[in-house]
């Protein structure tokens, strides 16, 4: 029997289109012999179940809400509770401390409680002895209140950006305090945590990037001939800056008609893009969600991946690009910096910025042998700092030591 701990993952929603990093995550630490239980607040709806992999991994999650709603199943998880007292109190006292602000925050964190309680007795009946949430949002609330009533140690991978912005609201600082530690996407990421929290605190502040499998997306390229493939993955709402896309592509396009965009994603912004996009005819194509290996597929016919985003954590989606030998133009926010280098393997470009996306666009189309060379200096990137495998091994050597001192942490080592 192995002698490593027994995990369990949660975030809010499991699985999701737009978080498959997570599922590779798991992936990986099973591939290195850990035993993980895959929990989520909710139940993804159909659309998130675009593949082999997200169906399996849905099959096989907890979700507390669903179970919460069995009348026998939450009596059971009080009953529990009750058994414990100075847990309960603890648990009860923790939440109460933490809530959000307001009546409704109030009322939000009394669920998140009634979710702990369910949470809490499923991970104790699987003998789990380590829960990692993915954000700090409400299911980091759902963590920290599980691990107060079961005594299970937590921890937490911090993304940003919405966390960052609001950390108030999320009870940021008392989430770094109560975890076994912090495992943040980048360094811009640690540096707000430290920011936010006490510095007694910091040593708890650990750089674990998310990543790739860099060789799903080592396929042959298959541009089409006469065109510029320019190609969009992500959610479509307004934060991601694709107005500024359409507005900056329709500029590019008049100056170079060769140019092409695919929007990969939906959202709540897709039918008013729908609208923008009518001027520009055949030159927009929008495909919805895809499959990880549709998402692959799109990459490997793309010239270049465009995200002109205002406000990002460090996105996987570019890591994937790169890791395809395709060059991106991206805004420089928050982490982007750290994987992408301007003029190396792509551009980077200030947030708004119209005039500078455009100009980008028009000089990256110009160029295939320098779309080459981005692209390749951008895989070697991917696969030396991104590589989920790396990836997943620092953040177990955490699950083993949770006190490990240094804050970029050594892969761990399977045993022969």
């Amino acid at each position: 029997m192995s002698s490593l701990p027994r995990l369990a993952y949660l975030t809010a929603l499991y699985p999701a289109a737009s978080h498959t990093f997570i599922q590779r995550e798991v992936s990986a630490l099973r591939e290195l012999g850990f035993e993980v239980e895959t929990c989520s607040m909710r139940k993804p709806s159909p659309e998130h179940l675009i593949g082999d992999e997200e169906k399996a991994a849905f099959a096989n999650t907890f979700y507390a809400i669903e179970t919460g709603k069995k009348p026998a199943k939450m009596l059971g998880a009080l009953a529990q509770a009750i058994l414990a007292p100075a847990r309960l109190w603890t648990g009860l006292k923790r939440a109460v401390q933490t809530a959000p602000p307001g009546v409704k925050g109030a009322l939000k964190q009394a669920a998140y409680f009634a979710e702990a309680l369910i949470l809490a007795k499923h991970l104790k009946s699987r003998n789990i002895s380590h829960l990692h949430n993915h954000f700090a949002d409400p299911s980091a609330n759902v963590a920290m209140l599980t691990s107060a009533l079961s005594g299970i140690p937590f921890s937490f991978t911090l993304h940003g950006p919405a966390e960052l912005y609001e950390p108030e609201k999320w009870q940021l600082r008392a989430k770094i305090e109560q975890a076994a530690f912090v495992a943040c996407i980048s360094h811009f990421c640690r540096s707000q945590a430290m920011y936010f929290s006490d510095p007694s605190h910091w040593s708890k502040l650990k750089i674990i990037h998310c990543g790739v499998l860099p060789e799903r997306y080592t396929r042959p390229k298959e541009t089409t001939e006469g065109t510029v493939n320019l190609l969009f993955v992500g959610r479509l709402t307004p934060i991601k800056g694709l107005r500024v896309l359409f507005e900056a592509f329709a500029a590019a396009q008049a100056q170079n008609p060769a140019l092409t965009l695919t929007l990969v994603g939906d959202g709540d912004d897709r039918a008013h893009l729908e609208k923008l996009a009518q001027p520009l005819g055949e030159a927009v194509t929008f495909l919805g969600y895809q499959s990880q290996d549709g998402v692959a597929d799109a990459l490997a016919q793309a010239d270049a991946l465009v995200l002109p985003s205002f406000a990002e954590g460090l996105p996987v989606v570019l890591m994937e690009a790169l890791a395809a030998a395709t060059p991106v133009v991206c805004t420089q926010v928050a982490g982007v910096g750290e994987l992408v280098e301007d003029g190396v393997s792509g551009y980077l470009v200030p947030a708004s910025d119209v005039d500078s996306l455009t100009d980008r666009l028009i000089k990256i189309a110009s160029d295939a042998g320098m779309r080459a060379k981005m692209g390749a200096a951008g895989r070697e990137k991917v696969k030396e700092a991104f590589d989920v495998r790396l990836e997943a091994a620092r953040i177990a050597t955490l699950f083993v030591d949770t006190d490990h001192a240094t804050h970029r942490p050594p892969p761990y080592e399977k045993p022969l």
